[in-house]
């Protein structure tokens, strides 16, 4: 499984994706919009603006989480395989 998140050293939700991840082993790779300009773009072409933290799962675009509701872990757990003991 590759996985990639685009993420920015501000964005709490970020850092809660990303220990997440961690937590469970996941090896991913950052990409900081904030750093990369052209990743930024590339955010904004796929999901139509510049929101993360934002996962590319085998290809696939995932937004981790919702406004209000914060990270979506159940979805996470379900995209990325992981089952609860």
């Amino acid at each position: 499984m590759v996985v990639q998140v685009y993420t920015a050293a501000w964005c709490r939700d970020c850092r809660a994706a990303k220990q997440f991840l961690d937590s469970h082993g996941i090896r991913y790779t950052e990409i900081n919009v904030d750093d990369d300009p052209a990743a930024s773009n590339e955010l904004i072409r796929h999901v139509g603006k510049r929101a993360i933290p934002q996962l590319v799962i085998d290809g696939e675009w995932f937004q981790p989480y919702k406004p209000g509701r914060g990270l979506l872990y159940d979805e996470l757990e379900q995209r990325l395989g992981i089952s609860r003991s």
